[in-house]
């Protein structure tokens, strides 16, 4: 058994699968909508390394731990909901005009691709 960071102490295994749904279910819900806007509008892919950028410094090492990229988008999402924000439809969204918690999140989504983390 293994505390992980969704809390009490639960077995690591369980842990790393739900951080891994979590990451699927982000990456289909928003992550690659964005992902392709990105490919197609140059300044939109540049915001979304910066954020990648961001998010790599501050996870470090754990950057590609799925636990760790999945806590970092909750806790983003959550700061989001808490200031207000809500989740749009990411099929209505125009992504020049994107808010930057969406950008984050689209970042992980990236990162945790790229980590094999999907």
């Amino acid at each position: 058994m293994a505390s992980g960071e969704y809390g009490s102490t639960t077995n690591a295994t369980a842990v790393e699968a739900v951080a891994r749904a979590c990451l699927d279910a982000l990456m289909g819900w928003m992550g690659a909508d964005g992902l392709v806007a990105a490919i197609r509008i140059p300044a939109l892919l540049a915001a979304v390394d910066q954020h990648a950028a961001a998010v790599r410094d501050e996870l470090g090492d754990r950057v590609t731990d799925a636990r760790s990229l999945a806590e970092y988008a909750r806790q983003v999402h959550a700061a989001a909901m808490a200031e207000g924000h809500r989740m749009p439809a990411p099929g209505r969204l125009d992504w020049t005009h994107a808010p930057a918690y969406l950008l984050r999140l689209v970042a992980v989504c990236a990162l945790a691709g790229a980590a094999g983390c999907l």
